[in-house]
């Protein structure tokens, strides 16, 4: 009853005090508009339950202010949305999770490397860093991404260099007339045969190749992949291992020699299809359709060699500042790749990119086996020489398609000529960008610093 009565005196001291209010208002000359507009307000804005409205909306929102509530969710969104980032901020935002940032370093005399698992599942890009293999001034480098899995791209590591590097030994012996067994590549005797640290979540490189073993024993497979290679009937028919096992030929050491120099265009397309015709076989018998792409280049005097297959790439920069590709990227829809495929009786189509049978985005791979059993994809590599005393260069960039997918050769090469004194020759700071920039896949740079000259010719 006292509520009622209170609430009665309060209306009735409002009504009051509007009529006053309107009679002094009224009292006041207006011109016409004004004076509409005026009534107007008197009827409908400061009319009793629109001002008690309007105090309990400023009330509520006074009260989500002060609990931080609206701060919290809407706003700070909006504010996101609607404020310039700076640079730094916009790093921090991509950085994602901790196991976005599991990462592998190596450092050389002249060379340096730098691997980011990235946005992706598991890291299947790996790399080789091997400086003048056992005093003979012979260097070696190599960045293997793997797709469909690790198998491939570590059976290429352990098994590919490993007989790269006993061809080199025993031909520069066999150039002097010696006869030698080279030493395992990761003997203790060969202390400048490094592997990778890994720096941030201290997983190595090293403890994974020994894994490759037991990778072989169970099925490691994409499920993209196999559901697309289920749809291919043509191309899945033949899966089995052959009953009858790859016969092995050994080439004479002198063949791979001319006037005294290895010819190492020879040498590596010869290892390199070897090397694929061994891994095909063994992930048949484990039927794993994993496949990596080969990226290698060998250093010798003046001389750089370049074998490619699949699409990472390789970018030197020469004297002048100038992006010098030394590889060329395999993909289905270039006008030799498409005509070898579909006279193989294959095709490309077009799946997010350009694919082989709508599956494969390289043309070119080691492993891959139902569609190299079709001859849909190979392994052959492109061989590439440079005479470095042409070019004069001053570095050389060895990387995945995790870099390329978000930056040019010239982007590349302007981003490390003005990080050559790092540590690292800028190798992390551009594998960094390259995840900063968005790249959703594994991303591997190595880079090759020519200007301390430090490349130490046969002994």
């Amino acid at each position: 009853m006292e509520d009622e009565l209170e609430d009665r005196v309060l209306h009735q001291t409002y009504l009051s005090f509007m009529k006053i209010f309107s009679r002094f208002s009224s009292s006041v000359a207006f011109d016409t508009p004004v004076s509409y507009l005026w009534k107007m307000v008197r009827l409908y804005l400061l009319r009793s339950e629109v001002v008690v409205f309007t105090l309990g909306i400023i009330i509520f929102f006074m009260y989500l202010q002060t609990i931080e509530l609206w701060s919290r969710t809407l706003l700070s969104r909006l504010s996101q949305a609607m404020s310039p980032l700076s640079a730094v901020q916009r790093m921090k935002l991509m950085e994602g999770s901790d196991s976005d940032k599991q990462s592998w370093e190596l450092k050389g005399s002249v060379s340096a490397a730098y691997a980011i698992k990235g946005r992706r599942m598991h890291m299947e890009d790996k790399f080789i860093i091997n400086e003048n293999i056992n005093n003979t001034g012979v260097s070696l480098f190599a960045i293997f991404d793997g797709h469909g899995g690790e198998f491939a791209a570590n059976y290429a590591k352990e098994h590919l260099i490993q007989n790269l590097y006993n061809k080199v030994v025993e031909l520069n012996a066999f150039k002097d007339g010696k006869v030698i067994t080279p030493s395992p590549l990761n003997s203790p005797e060969e202390p400048k045969i490094e592997q990778e640290t890994n720096v941030e979540r201290k997983t190595s490189f090293k403890k994974s190749i020994s894994a490759a073993d037991d990778t072989s024993r169970k099925e490691i497979t994409d499920p993209e992949l196999l559901a697309q290679l289920s749809k291919a009937r043509p191309i899945t028919r033949e899966v089995r291992a052959s009953p009858k096992p790859i016969k092995h030929f050994t080439v004479p050491l002198a063949s791979y020699l001319e006037k005294g120099k290895i010819n190492f265009g020879k040498l590596l397309t010869d290892e390199v299809l070897a090397a694929d015709r061994l891994l095909v076989e063994a992930a048949k018998r484990s039927f794993n359709v994993a496949g990596t792409t080969a990226l290698i280049a060998v250093l010798e005097e003046n001389q750089l060699i370049v074998a490619n297959v699949g699409d990472s790439r390789g970018v030197m920069c020469d004297s002048k500042g100038n992006a010098i590709p030394v590889s060329f990227d395999h993909k289905p829809q270039q006008v030799r790749e498409q005509k070898r495929i579909e006279a193989a009786g294959g095709y490309i189509a077009f799946n997010g990119v350009w694919r082989v049978a709508g599956i494969l985005a390289t043309s070119r791979a080691m492993g891959d086996y139902p569609l190299k059993d079709k001859k849909f994809v190979i392994a052959d590599p492109d061989i590439l020489t440079f005479n470095l005393d042409d070019h004069k260069p001053m570095f050389l960039v060895l990387a995945s398609d995790g870099l390329w997918d978000t930056f040019t050769n010239e982007e590349a090469i302007k981003f490390i000529k003005e990080r050559i004194d790092e540590p690292d020759f800028g190798a992390k700071s551009l594998t960094l960008q390259a995840y900063y920039r968005g790249s959703v896949d594994n991303i591997t740079v190595l880079v090759i610093n020519f200007l301390q000259n430090k490349f130490s010719s046969s002994n």
